[in-house]
């Protein structure tokens, strides 16, 4: 795990897959906090910490919490407040947060439904969170396999597990239209690979040459923009915002 997150701090700053996912989720976030500065916001599964700073310091206090202990050094480098936790025991009292978030983790907690039942514990009436998870079945590949990646999501599921948890749905749109047929691809060519060799988790995350960054980043960056208006019709990932009542 050690390798994948430092290959993940490599990665996050430039490769085309972070920052579009910024392009979609940023905006998203700017949505919820509606013009303020004073959220109390927590980051299940923090990761390196990079989201803590690059996408939610300017909306507020921020907090997070992650499995690893590989996690938790990394983002210490946040100077935000830190915890060791499980996101099916969250270790903060009920009603403390106004925004919670979680990208690319609950598809990978063992419980989902009681993931999000306590992430639903945690928000105050009214708070939101907002979550980017994988989709669809046949998007797995070799990044699902060494990341631990129990189950995908369609928008049908998705609702269903927010609604659970006593949530309401505001959006549940897919992210990477553009990239589906070229990310597909690959997967598919990983999958006849696993004949002769294990998953390979460390591909997905190689910063491809400038050139090819920069238009596959141009390219994402301008579907991000027409989903303000047009929906996506599919896509590799699912960006979700959901409310607790009150």
């Amino acid at each position: 795990m050690g390798d994948l997150l430092e290959l993940t701090a490599l990665a996050e700053p430039t490769h085309f897959w972070f920052r579009g996912f910024r392009t979609y989720v940023a905006p998203a976030i700017r949505d919820v906090a509606d013009g303020r500065r004073d959220l109390r916001i927590l980051d299940c599964g923090c990761g390196t910490g990079y989201n803590l700073r690059a996408l939610l310091a300017s909306y507020g206090r921020t907090f997070g919490f992650d499995l690893t202990t590989d996690a938790m050094r990394r983002a210490r480098a946040s100077g935000r407040p830190l915890v060791r936790a499980d996101m099916e025991h969250i270790p903060f009292a009920s009603g403390t947060f106004d925004l919670a978030t979680s990208f690319d983790v609950v598809q990978s907690v063992p419980d989902d439904r009681r993931a999000l039942a306590e992430i639903a514990r945690i928000l105050k009436p009214g708070g939101h969170v907002v979550l980017n998870v994988t989709a669809l079945d046949f998007m797995r590949g070799d990044h699902s396999d060494v990341w631990g990646e129990l189950r995908r999501y369609t928008p049908a599921r998705a609702a269903r597990l927010v609604e659970g948890a006593g949530l309401a749905v505001v959006r549940i749109s897919f992210l990477f239209a553009s990239l589906l047929p070229l990310m597909l691809a690959v997967r598919m060519a990983q999958r006849v690979a696993h004949a002769w060799r294990p998953p390979r988790g460390d591909i997905d995350l190689a910063v491809p040459p400038a050139p090819i960054n920069a238009v596959l980043t141009g390219i994402v960056k301008g579907e991000a923009a027409l989903a303000r208006r047009v929906p996506m019709p599919f896509g590799s990932s699912l960006l979700i915002v959901a409310r607790k009542p009150g």
